[in-house]
């Protein structure tokens, strides 16, 4: 096992969960996302892995969101988090504000997903039911 594979495995630990395939392949090759996305042109960003626990912690995020794993946003905001109240796992924006889940709004059902719909898409701020698997 490598020591990014180790510190995926440490940081998963930490929030006991167990992140999806895709991403932990994306934190294994990019690491992180922190830019203007064209033609959208809306920011986004995806947190490095050693600032996940320190992100989440600041914001009592567990607290407000049982499940939830923020791993980016939008630069301001808006938080991108994994609601691992489902399995498998689909990627939501949260206000840094919100009170609790209702106001979470599906983006994607993957980081695939989410990164290869971006440039088109940027992201979704209404609240529609997510896609069926």
């Amino acid at each position: 096992m490598s020591s990014n594979d180790d510190r995926i495995a440490q940081v998963e630990h930490h929030f006991g969960v167990r992140f999806p395939q895709d991403y932990r392949d994306f934190l294994g090759t990019t690491g992180s996302l922190s830019r203007f996305v064209p033609p959208s042109d809306d920011f986004l960003v995806i947190d490095v892995l050693d600032e996940l626990i320190g992100n989440n912690e600041a914001g009592e995020f567990q607290k407000r969101f049982p499940g939830a794993v923020v791993i980016g946003g939008d630069g301001s905001r808006e938080l991108l988090a994994y609601d691992f109240r489902q399995d498998p796992p689909p990627l939501v924006t949260l206000d840094v504000s919100a009170e609790d889940w209702s106001s979470a709004i599906h983006q994607a059902m993957s980081i695939s997903a989410l990164l290869e719909n971006f440039s088109q898409n940027g992201w979704k701020w209404d609240k529609v039911d997510p896609p069926l698997s």
